[in-house]
Order: structure tokens, then C-alpha cells, then sequence
């Protein structure tokens, strides 16, 4: 199965508690350390108030990041700059201290950021490197019917593309309406170029992922996608098409 390696907090509410605790801890703290003001550094504050951006950010959620960026600079203004319970600030080194703690906050939130999504990245390659590893195990074996190889792959291939379902057919197609994916991941019907990033997999129709022997077309996987757009990345559909290939050793040629 491939792991798409998606946010921590997914869904409605966890998005609206993360969102409520980036806005509330921060301001929760800077009432705290008003308390003990004097004692208490602009370092110190700024530092304190960062780890609550970060740990907004680390949620996956950027509006909960921004959020804990935007409150902590109003915090730390209306608490712990002169004149003190208001958002004006008397002294330049004061506006110097909050501007750079929102400026931090923002930068902390996107590097966060950054960093799921190459975690994400890292992890569906890896899901899409065991799906072709798998399906080629699967093909190899000399135990495995070669239908149930063939199985094997068609459901790869239709996890890959967030398909809804998907077949072999033998033989080449020889619909001219039914939209083919070629090894670079571009997908064509009749000639013209489809763009699958903007529109997504044609829906109510079918997509055709040849498998070949040499030059030869033996086969072709059928896919459907009715029930939702699916929008696979160029990355998705060179992989999907690699899977295919791996078909290719467990089917008849007639």
C-alpha cells in the first residue's frame, strides 16, 4: 500500500483546535509572563513565543502557522513593550524585537512546512518504489498464477493514480477516444496533449496504460475514474506506467 504521508491533524476539527490553540497559547503566555515583566527579557519572551509558532507549525496546517506568528507579535506588543496593555509601542527597540518575532514566526511556520513536504515527498516515493517492487515480485514468483500478477498490478496502478478501478485488456487500444499514458507521464487523446495537473484524469471515460513486450503492445490496463477527479502528479503516472511494465512477464502473447 502506498503511504501518502499527509499532515498530522486532518479534518475540520483538529484544523479549527490547532487554528484556536495557535491564537489562545500564545496570548495565554504573554498574560502569564506580564506577571513577571521585569524579570523577563525581550530575548526571552521572543524565544518562548517562537516554540509556540513552532508547534503551531508542526501541525501541517500554514493558517494555524501564520496565526501563531500574527498573535504571539500582538501578544508580546500588548503585554510586554511600553506602554504596557495597548499596541502602541513607545520605544524603537520594541518595535525592532516585535517585528522580528512575527518575521521569525513566519519564517519558522514556512521552513516547517517545507520540511512535511519533503517528508510527504519521501515518503509516497518509497510507497511507489515497494508498489513496483512488489508488483515485479509478484510477476517473478513461479508460484503466482499469472492472472494473479496481473491482479496485483492493476491494483497498483489503480492505488497510484487515486483511480477507481482498473483492468487488462489484451492487446493494443484501437479506440481513438480513449486517452493513453505514455512512459514520460503525458497523457494523450487523439494526438493532443491532455493536461492532467490543471483538469485532472478524464472522469465518465477511459485511460489506457499500454504494456509491451519489446515494441510490441500486448496489453493495455483500462482505467476508470467516475466517481471524483483524481489530479496525479507527473511523478504518479511515470510510476503508474512502470507498474504496468511489470505485467508484461506474466502475460500471453497471442
Amino acid at each position: 500500500m502506498f503511504e501518502q504521508g499527509g499532515p498530522v491533524m486532518s479534518g475540520a476539527p483538529w484544523r479549527t483546535a490547532a487554528r484556536v490553540g495557535a491564537v489562545l497559547l500564545p496570548v495565554l503566555t504573554c498574560s502569564l509572563l506580564a506577571g513577571v515583566r521585569v524579570q523577563v527579557t525581550a530575548a526571552t519572551g521572543v524565544l518562548v513565543l517562537v516554540l509556540w509558532v513552532v508547534g503551531a507549525a508542526a501541525t501541517g496546517d500554514r493558517v494555524a502557522g501564520l496565526l501563531a506568528a500574527v498573535a504571539a507579535g500582538a501578544s508580546y506588543d500588548f503585554f510586554l513593550t511600553r506602554p504596557y496593555l495597548s499596541l502602541s509601542v513607545a520605544k524603537s527597540d520594541d518595535i525592532e524585537a516585535t517585528v522580528l518575532l512575527v518575521l521569525i514566526s513566519v519564517a519558522v511556520t514556512e521552513v516547517a512546512l517545507w520540511g512535511r513536504r519533503q517528508q510527504a515527498g519521501a515518503s509516497r516515493r518509497s510507497g511507489y518504489l515497494e508498489g513496483v517492487l512488489g508488483a515485479a515480485r509478484a510477476v517473478a514468483e513461479s508460484d503466482v498464477p499469472d492472472g494473479a500478477a496481473v491482479d496485483v498490478v492493476a491494483a497498483q496502478v489503480t492505488e497510484v493514480l487515486d483511480a477507481d478501478g482498473c483492468r487488462y485488456v489484451p492487446g493494443p487500444v484501437h479506440d481513438a477516444r480513449v486517452a493513453v499514458l505514455d512512459h514520460d507521464g503525458v497523457l494523450t487523446r487523439d494526438g493532443h496533449a491532455i493536461d492532467v495537473d490543471r483538469v485532472g484524469l478524464p472522469s465518465h471515460d477511459y485511460v489506457a496504460i499500454p504494456v509491451r513486450k519489446g515494441s510490441r503492445v500486448v496489453g493495455h490496463f483500462l482505467l476508470t475514474a467516475t466517481e471524483h477527479v483524481s489530479y496525479p502528479s507527473r511523478e504518479q503516472r511515470r510510476v503508474a506506467v512502470l507498474l504496468a511494465d511489470q505485467a508484461a512477464g506474466a502475460v500471453g502473447v497471442g
